[in-house]
């Protein structure tokens, strides 16, 4: 899943296209598709920027993006409305959240998703997204002191089969991708990727085929949004073997990011290439929203047409919210009535 590059854009240009939605509470203020083939955005403090196409993800309202068999991820920022409702609201860590009407007892919540849902609530594909933007903005770091692993000679009798694929790991999770790879073999071998069934493709294809040499150049270069990628898969393969402090810990520094997410955080655009569209989605727990549209050759569109596309986008965004929604449910029964 490819994400874009973007610089300052200081001076004034002209436009052949204009923005097609303003949803009153949107970090976007203004948007349009230039005769140069860039996105301009204003955002809503009034700092501009320019994007290039090529630099862009791309999709298409197909069906085949929405099929009932997968979660449909697209690398959205967060919305000004669940940073905002985040921000004002007085939580209490005593305060029970129901799963959509799910019975889970105290041992089952105990876990990284249910701990993360009593907060931000929401459900996979907004899990996801908030671990991500956590990791990405260093707030959630793999090998923080919390996540460090006590050093210890003590072995279980008899030999246990966490123990043993895991006594080489420093941390709770194998930051190592040499064992991570070898710990995604031996989940996979065992049936046991459940976690990792509705992480983005381009996710784990990264993480795959990354080695410690490479990984450690993204380090250097301090490419965070590539490392937050392959990271959240890394968690994700070793949830199963965290404990509470670690679990809280990462409870808290999700809250964290997301508490002082910035305003000014550019948003990303997503290109239907079927319907020449350039779109700006952002995420809260209830799913997709659609922020901003801006067709190609506005000017020229006849009103119908872009009626009729407009209408088209916030069906696929809709369908979409509906099948994650549904898949979602689907896999907390499974995960939760065993």
């Amino acid at each position: 899943m490819k994400r874009f590059a973007a610089f300052i854009f200081a001076t004034t240009a002209s436009f052949t296209a204009f923005s097609q939605l303003n949803t009153g509470n949107s970090f976007i203020k203004n948007m349009q598709w230039g005769v140069d083939y860039r996105i301009q955005l204003q955002l809503f403090n009034d700092s501009s920027y320019t994007i290039n196409l090529e630099d862009i993800v791309h999709s298409t309202t197909a069906s085949s993006d929405t099929s009932l068999e997968n979660f449909v991820y697209y690398p959205v920022m967060l919305a000004r409305d669940f940073v905002d409702r985040l921000r004002n609201e007085t939580r209490s860590d005593e305060k029970t959240v129901a799963l959509q009407s799910i019975e889970v007892n105290d041992k089952k919540m105990v876990t990284l998703w249910g701990s993360l849902h009593s907060s931000i609530g929401g459900g996979w594909v907004h899990f996801v997204n908030c671990l991500e933007y956590a990791l990405e903005t260093r707030y959630l770091s793999l090998t923080a002191p919390l996540m460090e692993r006590t050093k210890t000679a003590w072995k279980p009798k008899p030999m246990t089969d966490t123990y043993k694929r895991t006594q080489k790991w420093k941390y709770y999770v194998p930051v190592d991708q040499g064992m991570a790879h070898k710990e995604y073999a031996r989940k996979l071998s065992d049936n046991q990727l459940d976690n990792l069934r509705d992480v983005p493709p381009a996710f784990l294809k990264l993480f795959l085929e990354t080695n410690n040499k490479e990984y450690n150049k993204l380090v250097k270069s301090r490419n965070f949004r590539t490392l937050a990628q392959i990271d959240l898969v890394k968690l994700l393969l070793g949830a199963n073997y965290l404990s509470e402090p670690q679990i809280t810990y990462i409870k808290t520094m999700v809250q964290k990011s997301i508490l002082q997410y910035s305003y000014n955080q550019l948003p990303t655009v997503i290109v239907f290439d079927d319907l020449e569209a350039a779109v700006v989605m952002s995420l809260n727990e209830t799913g997709y929203n659609l922020e901003q549209v801006v067709f190609r050759n506005d000017k020229n569109l006849a009103t119908e047409t872009r009626t009729e596309r407009l209408d088209k986008i916030q069906l696929n965004i809709r369908a979409i919210n509906k099948i994650n929604q549904k898949v979602f449910q689907e896999q907390l029964k499974k995960r939760f009535t065993k």
